[in-house]
């Protein structure tokens, strides 16, 4: 992330202004200490603390750390969305929760925060999240600037961040459990399609931070791998949306394929701004990460068909449980909006989170950060996109590998998908061969990285 040239007085007279802004309970302004299921509405901005669960046992207290405002929430704000579904979901027994009521009777408690798509405040909002809310552990982040911002804090104070986006991998903490798709399960298949089908020669854009760039640095490896070119490599800062010389840059680079790793505003704009320059997906289709349904709609679907996005969830997906999702999602937020990769991976490692919550109880032991991440580990649930795990070694999540072309509807036609999710592997093997990651059980904390020298196998999960 680039920084601004600004004094640090400045900066952090900025800093508290927005914290205060974002950051204040007694004012009742961007955090919310959530209502009960039934008072929270989507929309809300400002709150009360949960009541106490009927037979007077206190709340859970869980962390909600999105941005709904700012340049990221194009996209972050679905992802709040699905976490209050599930947490619905969860304390009213409905969905997947039917039968039950809660975490052996006892409410989730929402304490939710709006970073607005500003890295320090996400620090700053962990660390309250942590110290003076004293919330269990935190669902959110969507940037992987977000997420390192945020590390050090969960990593210090040994609290439980649950962080549910596609990512760049090469990281495996034990303060963190990874429900987006490493890099095996998103850029090792999409990068071999792109060679099969468009050709060898590759033109690569993203965002001016972390992920984009890392993600690119392993896709790039993995075209030359495959005996590919890398004839373009370009980045716009965050919230960029004026493209017209990167697009000159690509008209004169002649690309078989563009692998975008655009974010939030900016994808909309560079898709609107590729077809108003003449060049269209038959011309030089886009393989996109980041790019989803949300971004779609947004956009304009008439910009976007033709081209293709690798993600381990589309709308589309044809199972029972994505029926019932996009069903109760829409009556929930309404009929006219769309579901979306990152949203189902809040939706669900929100389940997984429960899940552990009442393993814990079951085994009537103290719910802390020992316990509950212990819990999680080998944690199954029938999601959306299929069957998923939490890898039990190095706290990623089993997902399945798709890739959609998409519509003039706006939904994706699936071209490619992995008979059962895949196991995750956090570091790049086109980069770090042989190196994984096993945490000891119980967690000690200690450092996950072995390295084993010789090819990681695919793996695909065995529904027993």
């Amino acid at each position: 992330m680039k920084k601004i040239n600004r004094s640090n007085d400045a900066l952090n007279a900025i800093t508290r202004r927005r914290f205060i802004q974002y950051g204040s309970l007694a004012a009742a302004s961007s955090i919310v200490a959530a209502c009960t299921p039934t008072t929270t509405t989507p929309t809300t901005t400002g709150g009360t603390t949960a009541s106490p669960a009927a037979d007077g046992k206190k709340g859970i207290k869980v962390g909600v750390m999105y941005s709904t405002t700012g340049t990221i929430a194009i996209v972050e704000k679905s992802l709040q969305d699905a976490t209050f579904l599930a947490i619905d979901q969860i304390n009213e027994g409905t969905g997947p929760w039917a039968g039950k009521k809660g975490i052996d009777g006892q409410m989730i408690e929402k304490v939710v925060v709006n970073p607005d798509s500003n890295w320090d405040l996400y620090n700053q909002m962990s660390k309250r999240l942590i110290d003076e809310d004293k919330v269990v552990c935190v669902l959110g982040c969507y940037t992987s600037a977000s997420r390192k911002s945020v590390l050090p804090v969960f990593e210090e104070k040994d609290s439980l961040l649950y962080y549910p986006v596609y990512y760049e991998g090469n990281e495996c903490s034990s303060n963190v459990i990874y429900t987006g798709a490493a890099p095996n399960q998103q850029i090792t298949d999409s990068i071999p399609y792109c060679i099969k089908n468009f050709g060898k020669k590759g033109f690569f854009i993203g965002s001016d931070y972390i992920y984009p760039k890392e993600s690119n640095r392993i896709a790039k490896a993995e075209l030359v791998n495959g005996g590919g070119e890398v004839v373009g490599d370009e980045y716009a800062a965050l919230g960029t949306t004026e493209f017209i010389t990167i697009i000159n840059k690509i008209k004169q680079a002649k690309p078989n394929f563009i692998l975008s790793n655009l974010v939030g505003d900016s994808i909309p704009a560079f898709y609107k701004q590729l077809k108003d320059a003449g060049i269209t997906s038959k011309d030089i289709p886009i393989m996109a990460f980041p790019t989803t349904e949300e971004e779609i709609q947004a956009m304009g679907p008439e910009f976007a068909e033709g081209h293709y996005s690798s993600f381990n969830y589309f709308q589309s997906v044809d199972t029972p449980e994505n029926k019932a999702f996009v069903e109760q999602f829409k009556a929930k937020f309404g009929k006219d909006r769309v579901t979306n990769g990152v949203m189902e991976a809040a939706y669900l490692q929100t389940f997984f989170m429960a899940q552990a919550m009442e393993k814990v109880a079951k085994e009537k032991k103290t719910l802390n950060t020992s316990t509950l991440r212990e819990a999680t580990r080998g944690q199954v649930f029938k999601a959306p996109q299929g069957t998923v795990k939490v890898d039990p070694d190095n706290y990623h999540t089993y997902l399945y590998s798709r890739i959609g072309k998409w519509k003039a509807d706006g939904q994706a036609e699936i071209v490619f998908a992995t008979k059962a999710a895949v196991r995750p592997i956090p570091w790049s093997q086109a980069l770090y061969k042989g190196r994984i990651c096993v945490h000891k059980t119980p967690d000690d904390r200690s450092n996950p990285i072995v390295e084993t020298k010789k090819d990681v196998p695919i793996e695909f999960l065995k529904e027993t």
